[in-house]
């Protein structure tokens, strides 16, 4: 299979296409940056392609395009997210056109973050308005592939860590102060995480899928753990010297509007965010039976092993 992959100096973009090529298949890789270092890519073919400036001139053809381009962050300014995220999808899919399979990878953030997600089937998301720029940036571009690529597959992942993450694991290790790894709730909550190898399996499963199969799916580990097991298990698994602190929400919440707040003044990136105390301090698991149905995806138990080397 001739696969083009955007994102690919990204986490999520560079793991699929070590994994593609891995497995045998011919990848172009696209990303933002000018250069990139082949080994992020397992030696691929790569052009620096900013999606926000609009489609490519001259597509490669490939049989399938999986889409793992966009912004991630939680606290970006709504118009460049949506630049980011919704009209970047819609210049990718301008670029390659119907001749190709289109995959796109979204977020488990289009459920609403204000309510738990229990065993959440994928027509939930349908009609959540979003309060967060984030999840109504990636809402926004589900619904640009639904409109202009009915046959494509839609990936929905939660939480995806793994080596080369460049958003969780730094959160978690930024958390750790004196001893103590500060999280929010009370640590029993359910969470379902999504490990890049999950991740990029199903992105591939999706590649290959018959011309038949289209729609959304959730994609997560095999079960989902409590938080307080998560985090010890990571603990444990980076070999740190702390224990998980549990801050309730509505304690939570005011200090991240504090940290939002400064964060606009500083310009950094802040250390906690409305939208990350939302999503940890509920139940988040999703149903993927039907990824398992319909793209066989068998997806391996959640995993900190190797931690360490991350």
């Amino acid at each position: 299979m001739r696969l083009a992959v955007t994102g690919a100096s990204g986490f999520v973009g560079g793991a699929l296409c070590r994994a593609a090529v891995a497995a045998g298949h011919e990848v172009l890789a696209f990303g933002r940056r000018a250069r990139l270092d082949s080994a992020h890519v397992a030696g691929a073919d790569y052009l620096s392609w900013d999606i926000t400036s609009g489609p490519l001139a001259t597509p490669p053809q490939v049989d399938a395009v999986v889409h793992c381009a966009g912004s991630v962050t939680d606290h970006g300014r709504p118009a460049e997210l949506l630049a980011a995220n919704r009209d970047g999808t819609r210049a990718v899919l301008a670029a390659f056109g119907l001749a190709a399979r289109f995959v796109h990878v979204s977020t488990a953030s289009v459920y609403d973050p204000l309510v738990p997600t229990v065993r959440a089937r994928e027509s939930e998301a349908d009609g959540v308005r979003h309060r967060d720029a984030y999840g109504y940036s990636k809402a926004a571009a589900e619904q640009v592939v639904r409109a202009l690529r009915p046959d494509a597959i839609i990936l929905r992942p939660h939480a995806v860590y793994g080596p080369g993450d460049t958003t969780l694991l730094p959160r978690l290790l930024d958390a750790v102060r004196h001893g103590r790894l500060i999280a929010v709730g009370t640590g029993r909550q359910l969470l379902a995480l999504t490990a890049i190898g999950n991740l990029t399996a199903a992105c591939l499963l999706a590649a290959g899928a018959a011309d038949e199969i289209s729609g959304t799916f959730n994609v997560t580990d095999a079960t989902p753990l409590t938080l307080d097991d998560a985090l010890r298990s990571f603990i444990d698994a980076r070999g740190l010297q702390a224990r998980p602190v549990y801050l309730p929400l509505r304690a939570a919440l005011p200090l991240a509007a504090v940290a939002e707040a400064a964060a606009r003044v500083t310009g950094r990136e802040p250390r906690l965010t409305r939208y990350t105390v939302r999503h940890l301090a509920l139940e988040r698991t999703l149903d993927i039976s039907a990824a398992c149905d319909r793209l066989g995806y068998r997806p391996l138990a959640t995993s900190f092993d190797g931690a360490a080397r991350w």
